[in-house]
């Protein structure tokens, strides 16, 4: 139950984080509708009212993971802060086959579904962006 409360107290202080810095982004000139601050603001307030639920209303006999599951649950983290910084370097569909094959092997795929599952994520996704919805994916030095 007091774990429950620590985790609650650090998300509610995240999201607190998140909105300070979602109202401290810079709007342009052109913009949709909702502005780039919509999004991020959303999120934090889903966290916060997450949070304010775990903390009055706590699990009677939480369960936490093992110590294997943390460093997995780190590593995936390592994956995706990778991705992102990797993404406007290689390009879309390299980033997001490596990532989503890591991921999909996480998920108890072997290497081969693994592979074939990471490859036509990124394909499929940059197809139907870039050419059905028309919004310009990250390329990288092949050109997509």
């Amino acid at each position: 139950m007091k774990s429950d409360r620590i985790l609650a107290t650090i998300v509610l202080a995240a999201s607190l984080g998140m909105m300070w810095a979602a109202i401290q982004i810079e709007e342009s000139f052109i913009q949709d509708p909702m502005g780039p601050k919509s999004f991020p603001m959303l999120i934090a307030v889903l966290m916060a009212v997450s949070a304010v639920v775990m903390f009055f209303k706590p699990d009677a006999d939480p369960h936490w993971p093992g110590v294997y599951k943390i460093l997995e649950l780190f590593g995936v983290t390592g994956v995706l802060i990778a991705y992102a910084q990797l993404l406007p370097i290689v390009g879309f569909v390299l980033a997001t086959t490596c990532a989503s094959a890591f991921l999909t092997w996480r998920l108890g795929g072997n290497a081969r579904q693994s592979a074939i599952g990471g490859v036509l994520t990124a394909v499929g996704i940059f197809v139907l962006f870039q050419y059905a919805l028309g919004v310009n994916m990250a390329k990288g030095p092949w050109g997509f």
